[in-house]
């Protein structure tokens, strides 16, 4: 259970209750963090469409490239939330969520390309603390996507490590979107499995 419970469907008023309705069409349950997020309207608005700006805003990069460097960081951040949902989001890509498996070992697995392997250590680099960006870095990356593809991922990621951490402070745990009804993505074997409310 989240540090700040979230605010549950029959204590929503009439606008909460439509958004409820929309993102349950949408992904098959209401995420978690939207219903935390409801105690501050005008920041839960805000977050919204922020969001929907930057998924619409987000057409350089080929999808496999931008859901692996967000996933990255939700793994490096350990944020249990955004691994799940982000698990669903590249299986409803289209994209082999097998190989997520794989991901410790980017560098030498055949699972991935040369240009997510790019997107993975940048992902490591902006996510470290000190940032261990480097020079060379953004020029392989710009000469492999461009410049509007360097920032559109540079925002990506940071936009995921603010996201990451937040859930992560408010204790918002994965819910189920990789296993339960909300889209059926099988469970890896090994994945650890949580009981619901623990």
């Amino acid at each position: 259970m989240p540090r700040v419970p979230g605010v549950p469907t029959k204590q929503a008023g009439p606008l909460l209750r439509v958004l409820y309705r929309i993102v349950t069409r949408r992904f098959g349950a209401v995420p978690e963090p939207l219903t935390v997020l409801a105690h501050h309207r005008k920041l839960m608005m805000a977050s919204g469409r922020h969001e929907l700006a930057v998924e619409k805003a987000s057409t350089v990069l080929p999808a496999n490239i931008r859901e692996i460097a967000v996933y990255r960081v939700a793994q490096q951040i350990g944020c249990s939330w955004c691994v799940d949902f982000g698990t669903m989001l590249q299986k409803h890509e289209g994209l082999d969520i097998e190989r997520l498996r794989q991901i410790d070992d980017y560098r030498d697995s055949s699972a991935y390309t040369h240009q997510e392997r790019l997107a993975i250590a940048y992902a490591d680099a902006m996510t470290a603390n000190p940032v261990g960006v480097t020079d060379e870095q953004v020029a392989e990356l710009r000469a492999e996507f461009g410049d509007r593809g360097v920032l559109e991922l540079t925002y990506q990621i940071g936009l995921e490590n603010m996201r990451a951490r937040s859930y992560s402070a408010l204790g918002i745990r994965d819910q189920g979107f990789t296993s339960g009804d909300a889209c059926r993505v099988p469970v890896p074997a090994d994945a650890p499995v949580r009981s619901p409310g623990a």
